[in-house]
């Protein structure tokens, strides 16, 4: 099983390369002049684009073929005063860029959505912004030309007290939006609400991809072992909607979050690194029936984290451990 390795948004490895700089809403109040101000948001953005192709340069050279995408490319592009700006046509040259240089390379490149993106939502205000978000993630991924191969990951969102009522708002609510939005959502279970059980029902009955994350499948489950759930959750990534884009025969791997706890006392954070060990252990389990996974670490220390994991893959790759190499960001796992 062939497994890639990425990680989230910053490197903590190269400095001064952040792609979310931003801009308050009452620094842009500040500056007086609305169109000097909007001109200083598509600098910022521009910026911010520049960086995430230096990173992606960065992952290039250390074989990192996946990456995600900060959510944060375009300062304030959501707010609601400001809902007559269009940036993306001073920005075309830039995202365009960006989206070559992902395509050229063969990267698996996505976004998560913040947690206000709320499809579960009572509240038509709430739904409607979550709406406008999930819109703004999917212009930002055409704006680079990308296939719908680049997902939106997102959660379930609130249980609101009544959790079965808000599993069913969530599938009438995504099932209310255009097929553009549909085919670029993956669906991951959360630490705290819907566990991996109750989204990978969600999931099935949506055709929808599901995202395992193994961390949040440790500290908020049913009693299952996460390998007892994969021969279904890998199911779901042949689903059209995970097959959009992909080109017949082709392949896009199922996706997990792998992290490791902070301490403890404090399980559902994550730590600055990645523990090999129960990462390990749950790849062999999957081993034998999954032809490749891609795995998005989702530690404090970014690609440092990435790189001490593939140290320690490195110590563990000996002849007959079943681990082999393939670059800076790649295994072979063998169950």
């Amino acid at each position: 099983m062939i497994v890639r390795f990425g990680y989230v948004a910053m490197s903590t490895v190269i400095k001064d390369c952040s792609p979310s700089k931003t801009m308050t809403m009452a620094s842009f109040n500040k500056l007086g002049d609305r169109d000097a101000a909007l001109r200083r948001l598509e600098l910022i953005a521009r910026g911010n684009l520049h960086n995430t192709l230096r990173l992606l340069k960065h992952n290039t050279g250390s074989g990192i073929k996946v990456y995600r995408l900060t959510s944060k490319l375009v300062p304030l592009a959501t707010h609601p005063d400001l809902q007559d700006w269009d940036p993306f046509a001073a920005l075309a040259e830039a995202f365009l860029e960006v989206g070559e240089y992902v395509k050229k390379r063969e990267m698996r490149v996505s976004f998560h959505p913040d947690h206000f993106t709320v499809l579960s939502t009572h509240r038509p205000e709430v739904l409607a912004s979550s709406v406008r978000d999930l819109q703004h993630h999917l212009n930002m991924l055409l704006a680079m030309g990308l296939p719908a191969t680049a997902k939106n990951n997102i959660h379930i969102g609130g249980a609101y007290g009544d959790k079965p009522a808000a599993a069913t708002r969530f599938k009438q609510h995504f099932l209310e939006l255009p097929g553009a939005l549909q085919e670029r959502i993956t669906l991951e279970n959360d630490d705290k609400t819907f566990n991996a059980v109750e989204t990978l029902a969600v999931s099935q009955s949506l055709g929808l991809p599901m995202v395992l994350d193994i961390h949040h499948q440790w500290v908020n489950n049913e009693g299952e072992l996460p390998w007892e759930l994969w021969p279904e959750i890998q199911q779901t990534w042949n689903s059209p909607l995970a097959l959009a884009d992909v080109p017949p025969g082709g392949l896009l791997p199922p996706k997990i979050h792998a992290s490791s706890p902070r301490s403890p006392s404090d399980p559902r954070s994550h730590a600055d690194g990645v523990e090999i060990t129960p990462l390990l252990a749950f790849l062999k389990r999957i081993a034998a029936d999954t032809p490749a996974v891609d795995v998005m670490l989702e530690a404090k220390s970014k690609d440092g984290a990435l790189f001490g994991l593939m140290e320690a893959f490195k110590e563990l790759a000996v002849p007959g451990s079943g681990i082999t190499l393939l670059d800076g960001a790649s295994v072979n796992i063998e169950a």
